[in-house]
């Protein structure tokens, strides 16, 4: 994708976050003025070791988490600022989840598992379009248990994409598979973000991960410690690890 320009205005925006978690007498600070911008219909991969605070920078930006200090902006609006009733209705409407573990529910079909997004949501598209996109079109009909584990991410991927969320934010989704398997589901998120358009941060710690974004941010001891722009996008069918 090209740069954003100068002016243009990101569609998230995260500003000196820190959050510091107090338990008894340990205090340990999970972030530390954190500063990041996401543009529309970008990819960035988020990369560091366990501990470095990307998923707790991840949390704070779907609405999961609050800091303990800054700001987040969503298309301009201070989200640290807002209602938990309006939190609640941006996780809804506007960011879709993709975590390590599918949380899929065993007795509906794929395709029922999608549904229940999309009748909650302001502007679904069809779970049959969303699994299609995931490459599961031949597979509406089948139960969690008929499926792999690299199926079932995709049904989980389908599901977050159904109700057409403007920010997609991916937490680990290959952790629990083999290197093959993730090359698949890494493929099924990259489709969502060519033909939704949709903004995705995906956080691993497998640095190869990092050739199929635009833009990859190293995270280390709750900073970020470099952000570097790749000149291309790697297609995730070629990486291998």
């Amino acid at each position: 994708m090209d740069l954003p320009h100068a002016a243009a205005r990101p569609t998230l925006r995260a500003e000196k976050l820190t959050k510091t978690y107090i338990t008894g007498e340990v205090e340990v600070t999970a972030l530390r003025d954190v500063d990041l911008e996401l543009y529309a219909g970008e990819l960035i991969v988020l990369l560091g070791a366990s501990g470095s605070g990307k998923s707790t920078l991840l949390n704070i930006l779907g609405g999961l988490d609050t800091p303990t200090a800054g700001r987040v902006y969503f298309d301009g609006r201070d989200m640290t600022a807002v209602t938990e009733s309006d939190l609640t209705r941006y996780r809804r409407d506007y960011v879709g989840f993709v975590f390590q573990f599918y949380n899929l529910i065993a007795s509906l079909t794929a395709l029922e598992n999608v549904a229940l997004v999309t009748e909650i949501a302001q502007n679904p598209i069809d779970p049959a379009e969303a699994l299609e996109i995931v490459g599961l079109g031949d597979r509406l009909h089948h139960f969690p248990a008929q499926l792999s584990g690299g199926e079932q991410q995709r049904v989980a991927i389908a599901r977050a994409i159904a109700k057409q969320p403007a920010i997609l934010l991916c937490d680990e989704p290959t952790g629990a598979l083999d290197s093959k398997t993730g090359v698949i589901v890494l493929e099924a998120i990259e489709s969502v973000n060519r033909e939704l358009g949709t903004t995705t941060a995906i956080i691993t710690h497998n640095s190869v991960t990092a050739d199929m974004a635009d833009r990859v941010i190293r995270l280390a001891d709750g900073r970020i410690a470099d952000i570097k722009r790749n000149a291309e996008r790697k297609s995730a069918s070629m990486l291998a690890w």
